[in-house]
């Protein structure tokens, strides 16, 4: 698979400088952890799953969590539990291009089980997504994987969910922040990425950000996701990669602020009727968190719409300007530092400071492809919409 994989060749062609590049499930986690993107969440008892997944694959999703958990009444885990096996074991059949695939699970106890009953239909099983994830009620999640994973002989991921209220509260945070710390650091080889429950964290206090909020406007849910970034997505390598938070809205009836998506960028693109379109469809509110989420060391996104999906990856492409100033600084020749003018002439790229920017911006040129140096997002988005 790869990101706009969807999209015809001689089209990607024209968009990318360097196109992204191609992974399977079984690829390095450092690469995996990078190219999840937008995770799209399916309840797990949709009836035609597996038609979904495949749907989904030829419409540009990497990623998607078959959830058993929030998704779902407590009376449809059993009936969900079935589905699961049964879609598993009929795509084991279809000879198709699949995402990653995930099972956002309950309790440790369906880890082994799942695995067990999924016989040898495990092998389209990238892992599990683990909820309210502390460190006491985290390792015995991960300990079921490490069983699992040998019951099954196939390497599986663990995706904590961070989404309890002791991280929420200020007297408590700290220290479940390091205990959670100590228990993926433990597992480190396993756990494939972070992920942010924001929705949890607003039920904590009554809150629900409108379509023209981020979550980087709640400030109670900022302080979290700073502090998780803080002690948990450190560039010196203790860090894991975390994603970014579930975005809830499709369509906006009324709007009370006015619209964030400047017109300048479609007008030059001719395509004003696609930024009329994301407006009309809450999505100028999700890109501004898309473009928050990146700057404060967040990477790819949970997602619950299919329509989230592309302006996720769209975004994350790297730039052509992007590109050029990461290259210049990883040039062995700088090795010894120093401070040199962009090619862009634009800035100054300090060496030492932006080593880990620039480390970490290849890594995402790599599974998202850097764009043509006349090539934007609006170019991106409109041609994952038409393909």
């Amino acid at each position: 698979m790869r990101h706009f994989g969807h999209i015809a060749p001689e089209v990607r062609q024209r968009l990318f400088h360097q196109q992204p590049c191609e992974f399977t499930a079984d690829s390095p986690a450092r690469l995996l952890s990078a190219a999840l993107g937008a995770t799209l969440y399916s309840p797990a008892t949709r009836p035609r799953l597996a038609d979904d997944i495949v749907k989904q694959a030829g419409l540009g999703v990497v990623s998607m969590v078959l959830c058993l958990e929030d998704s779902i009444g407590d009376e449809d885990v059993p009936a969900g539990e079935e589905n699961l096996v049964r879609q598993f074991t009929d795509l084991a059949d279809r000879a198709v291009d699949l995402p990653l695939l995930f099972i956002r699970v309950r309790h440790p106890e369906q880890i082994p089980d799942l695995v067990r009953r999924l016989g040898p239909a495990v092998r389209l099983l990238s892992g599990f997504v683990l909820p309210k994830f502390t460190e006491e009620r985290g390792i015995p999640f991960l300990e079921a994987l490490s069983v699992a994973e040998a019951a099954s002989g196939r390497r599986l991921f663990a995706m904590p969910v961070l989404e309890s209220p002791e991280l929420l509260y200020r007297e408590t945070r700290v220290e479940t922040l390091e205990g959670i710390a100590r228990a993926v650091d433990k597992y480190r080889d396993r756990v494939l990425a972070l992920r942010l429950g924001v929705t949890d964290f607003c039920s904590s206090y009554g809150l629900r950000r409108a379509p023209d909020m981020t979550a980087w406007d709640v400030q109670i849910v900022a302080s979290v996701i700073a502090d998780v970034v803080n002690m948990l997505g450190r560039a010196d390598g203790t860090g894991f990669t975390v994603t970014g938070p579930v975005w809830e809205y499709f369509r906006v009836q009324e709007r009370m602020f006015k619209p964030q998506l400047r017109r300048s960028p479609f007008l030059e693109g001719q395509a004003e009727e696609l930024r009329e379109a994301l407006i009309e469809h809450a999505m100028d509110g999700l890109l501004r968190e898309i473009t928050l989420d990146q700057a404060n060391g967040l990477l790819g996104k949970t997602c619950i719409h299919p329509s989230h999906v592309l302006p996720v990856h769209a975004l994350s492409v790297v730039s052509h300007e992007e590109f050029s100033d990461a290259q210049d600084i990883l040039r062995p020749e700088r090795g010894g530092g120093g401070v040199l003018r962009s090619q862009y002439t634009n800035k100054m790229n300090e060496v030492k400071p932006h080593r880990a920017w620039a480390e970490r911006t290849m890594l995402r040129a790599e599974v998202f492809g850097v764009a043509n140096e006349d090539i934007g997002f609006v170019e991106l988005l409109a041609a994952g919409i038409t393909s």
